[in-house]
């Protein structure tokens, strides 16, 4: 056996004991850092930033002025809540799509939080 061959063992090993959460998020984490984008866990308030991930919710929050629509985007490495104000729905902002998201990172309730960003929903692969 070559060493190669170790690797491609000690890889399927992995993907058999692990938990399915964790191999999803780990995907994710790759596809992230593949496409550019930076992980979630490394952003600070006030950076512009770039964040590849899977919505896990969407919902519609309003308030007595204006609709917002709020998504949960998570990137495999931590959740960053995204936020467009006067928004009741945007076509393709669906929980489960993968999406690519690009504005300035703020802190809201101790979470991170992106408000109207950018966005390019990803093709499924």
């Amino acid at each position: 056996m070559s060493a190669k061959d170790g690797g491609y063992f000690s890889r399927l090993v992995r993907k058999l004991t692990t938990d399915v959460d964790e191999l999803d998020a780990d995907d994710l984490s790759e596809k992230s850092e593949a496409e550019g984008a930076r992980r979630a866990c490394d952003c600070r308030t006030g950076e512009e930033v770039t964040v590849l991930g899977r919505l896990r919710s969407v919902q519609l929050c309003p308030t007595s002025e204006a609709a917002t629509l709020q998504a949960e985007l998570f990137d495999g490495t931590e959740g960053v809540t995204l936020v467009w104000l006067g928004r009741r729905r945007i076509p393709g902002i669906e929980a489960g799509r993968t999406i690519k998201v690009h504005g300035r990172m703020a802190v809201r309730d101790g979470r991170k939080v992106l408000y109207n960003p950018y966005y390019e929903l990803q093709t499924t692969s």
